[in-house]
């Protein structure tokens, strides 16, 4: 598999500097392969090169880009063609400058526009996603949800409430509370000290994750810091071109970790070793702030330290190394299907680290599908506003992982994560995979226990233990 280079959209927006992207597009069509859109909807329009070719006749204004909107709302942004490419085209930073002009043309529905903007209103905001959702806790995973579901009830809403509904997780008490303290100190000697960026999403549908990774940083003699009032990183609505508002959230998180350590190095306060995310799509946006907030006077000077450091969790683990013994996690070895997001791959360039932290497990093996390059339909809100297509891709992602035999999937994305899970429920071929975090299976190793004692991490205990016996029959 080729090591990708991480993506660095730019912020120009003018036809000059779109030209000089497109430019080496010589139109050889490696990218067609890779590309999710193209691959569900077989039309030429709907990939990167017929994107290309409308932009570059947009640039000569022979064509309004008005008029092709459709065809970029069809990308997921997974920047697998910017891997595929020979000739080292950057649609990263051709797709970063065209979402902005397509919320400035105003052309989908007014259903549409509703949506996203009702999305944007909560998803960056864990306080208010909570509150809509207290009500929903004694629906999630519930009876009253299966029934809801068998009946068709919820496709009555349309195609995107319905997709919502599908990607609702059980809700746990831990769903509404953050419970860290502003430091958790390292076991044993002192190796680092990290700040701990908690998400928005990740932190309501699947707390445990953020406990295991702060179980697993400690056991690793890393002390963790938690600023207390951090917020959304920005990546919901940096991936769908809302510069303003994620510059805003982007303020916020800086001045979040700068009130504690690193970032301003404020009088006393001891300095951050690095920022870590233990979601790559968060991850992606954080390694960007310096692009995000260069135009916002005076944080552009704040943007560039932060972004340079900021590692994934994994990133991080790989190249301090694990010191906290390992036990396996299970009697019987175990195989493990790596799920790569596209966020880690394509945009950050990670692929080895999570191989090699996962592979010191004594007793697992691990698997890669053959497609594993390919979005699963994720891709932050592409799930929710483009549902048909997005489903059709998770159900053969769902399919690509089960074909190889594993017992449980890892993926280090909570929409990809919610994705897949989905994807299984809808019936892929064989029996639905777990689908864990890796730091959720590090903690199991470290700490000596089974999966299916993983509890919200594998969406419910009633689901824990269905696949706690999936387990035990491996």
């Amino acid at each position: 598999m080729a090591t990708p280079t991480p993506s660095q959209p730019s912020t120009q927006s003018h036809p000059s500097a779109q030209q000089h992207l497109t430019d080496p597009c010589v139109h050889c069509g490696f990218c067609l392969s890779t590309c999710a859109s193209y691959r569900i909807l077989g039309a030429e329009t709907d990939s990167p090169r017929g994107r290309i070719h409308f932009l570059k006749a947009v640039e000569a204004d022979e064509l309004n880009l008005a008029d092709v909107a459709d065809h970029f709302d069809s990308c997921l942004g997974c920047y697998a063609c910017v891997t595929a490419c020979p000739s080292g085209v950057r649609y990263d930073q051709l797709i970063a400058q065209v979402r902005p002009r397509l919320n400035d043309l105003q052309v989908r529905s007014p259903w549409q526009r509703l949506l996203r903007q009702a999305l944007f209103a909560l998803l960056p905001y864990p306080g208010r996603l909570r509150r809509l959702l207290a009500p929903m806790r004694c629906y999630g995973g519930s009876w009253l949800q299966t029934m809801a579901r068998r009946s068709g009830l919820t496709r009555l809403f349309g195609p995107e409430i319905s997709a919502m509904e599908a990607l609702l997780p059980p809700l746990s008490a831990a769903s509404f509370r953050d419970g860290f303290p502003l430091v958790t100190p390292a076991q044993g000697p002192r190796r680092a000290r990290v700040g701990l960026v908690l998400g928005c999403v990740q932190r309501l549908f699947e707390p445990e994750v953020n406990a295991a990774v702060v179980r697993v940083l400690t056991a690793n003699g890393v002390e963790v810091v938690i600023p207390p009032r951090q917020g959304c990183c920005g990546a919901v609505t940096d991936h769908q071109g809302e510069t303003a508002h994620t510059q805003a959230l982007a303020r916020d998180l800086v001045a979040a970790f700068a009130g504690v350590a690193g970032v301003g190095k404020p009088a006393g306060a001891e300095p951050l070793d690095a920022v870590l995310v233990a979601a790559s799509g968060c991850g992606h946006t954080l390694k960007h702030y310096h692009r995000i907030l260069e135009t916002d006077t005076p944080w552009a000077k704040a943007g560039r330290p932060f972004a340079q450091g900021v590692k994934d969790l994994q990133e991080f683990l790989a190249e301090l190394g694990l010191s906290a013994p390992l036990q396996p996690l299970a009697p019987q070895p175990l195989k493990a299907v790596v799920h790569d997001p596209c966020h880690m791959l394509h945009g950050q360039g990670i692929a080895a680290a999570p191989r090699q932290l996962l592979a010191a497990i004594p007793g697992l093996t691990l698997a890669s599908p053959l497609d594993a390059g390919v979005c699963c339909g994720s891709a932050g809100i592409y799930n929710i506003v483009q549902p048909e297509i997005a489903a059709q891709l998770g159900e053969e992602k769902c399919a690509d992982l089960t074909a190889t035999g594993a017992q449980f999937c890892v993926s280090a994305n909570i929409g990809c994560t919610l994705q897949l899970r989905q994807g299984f429920a809808a019936g892929a071929v064989g029996a639905p995979l777990p689908v864990l975090h890796p730091a959720q299976v590090l903690d199991c190793s470290i700490r000596g226990v089974g999966l299916s004692q993983v509890g919200n991490g594998l969406g419910s205990p009633v689901i824990a233990g269905r696949y706690g016996r999936l387990l035990s029959r491996a």
